[in-house]
């Protein structure tokens, strides 16, 4: 009798539960579904959908997304979609360039400089107007998942595609550059792993230099091999950790001093014009004068 009454007191709790509402929460949606629900994000789940990453995005991780918004995707190109989506692994690679393992809320993120992706190459960190991935703003933040967490951005961010010589040869503003490395057999120095931070001066750079101070240069290896490595600084440096710099190592053993007052200045003389134009290998910072080793 007992077992019976029991029986069937569990019965009317459980009745009085569905009645009442008092069911099992919903799980907390994944990075993928709150993504697929949200609305704006049609164009990322379609590619999330084409690399078969959508599985990932639903898994356990924790992962951190800084999801492109439809908008985002719409500034491409004309047809860059479309090729991307013909290029499955070129858009894999650009897909977990947005993802970054662990769970990196925006207290966080404002303060990191750079942060590694799933995709490997590290993304550029900068807090000196709103928040900026690389070159996209993050617009929202803190969109919580059951497996991380979205950040939302207004661009496309694309992975570096070369190494610091590629990337420079490619720019077409570093032809003296890359003849100077060339010359020196530096080459293959600047192609290795890495990571290196190069201070790169341009062409007009080099042409501000006395007349036949470069020919001279180009016959003279030991002393052109010499100012080249006082260009480099072993380490990816991006701007976020200069900007916090009195000075750096290179690798051609003299320091270079850093001074900021509204630009980045080295050695009071070169004024760095651009920022963290990334590499597989490392990151490039745009001067427009070279910078000489001190006399030893």
């Amino acid at each position: 009798m007992r077992k019976i009454v029991v029986i069937l007191m569990v019965t009317i709790i459980a009745s009085f539960a569905y009645a009442t509402g008092m069911q099992e929460p919903e799980p907390e949606p994944t990075i993928a579904e709150i993504a697929a629900a949200d609305g704006r994000f049609d164009t990322l789940v379609a590619a999330l959908d084409a690399a078969d990453l959508v599985a990932t995005l639903n898994s356990e991780g924790p992962f951190t997304v800084f999801a492109p918004t439809d908008d985002a995707f719409a500034a491409l190109p004309e047809g860059t979609v479309e090729a991307l989506l013909g290029d499955i692994p070129a858009l894999t690679d650009i897909l977990l360039y947005h993802v970054v393992a662990g769970e990196v809320p925006a207290s966080a993120v404002v303060d990191l400089t750079q942060a590694e992706t799933v995709q490997g190459a590290p993304v550029v960190i900068s807090t000196a107007d709103g928040v900026q991935v690389n070159a996209a703003s993050v617009t929202q933040t803190d969109i919580t998942a059951s497996n991380g967490i979205i950040h939302v951005i207004d661009t496309v961010i694309m992975p570096p595609s070369g190494d610091i010589v590629e990337v420079a040869v490619a720019n077409g503003n570093f032809s003296t550059l890359a003849t100077a490395l060339g010359a020196a057999d530096l080459v293959e120095t600047l192609q290795s792993d890495g990571p290196f931070t190069v201070f790169a001066p341009t062409d007009d750079a080099f042409a501000k230099l006395p007349d036949g101070t470069l020919q001279s240069l180009l016959a003279d290896i030991p002393t052109l091999t010499e100012i080249l490595l006082y260009h480099v600084v072993p380490g990816s440096v991006v701007s976020g950790d200069v900007v916090g710099l009195e000075s750096a190592s290179t690798a051609q053993g003299s320091d270079i001093s850093i001074s900021v007052d509204g630009t980045v200045t080295l050695n009071d003389s070169a004024n760095v014009v651009a920022t963290d134009v990334l590499a597989t290998n490392g990151v490039i910072h745009v001067i427009d004068t070279v910078i000489l080793p001190p006399d030893e």
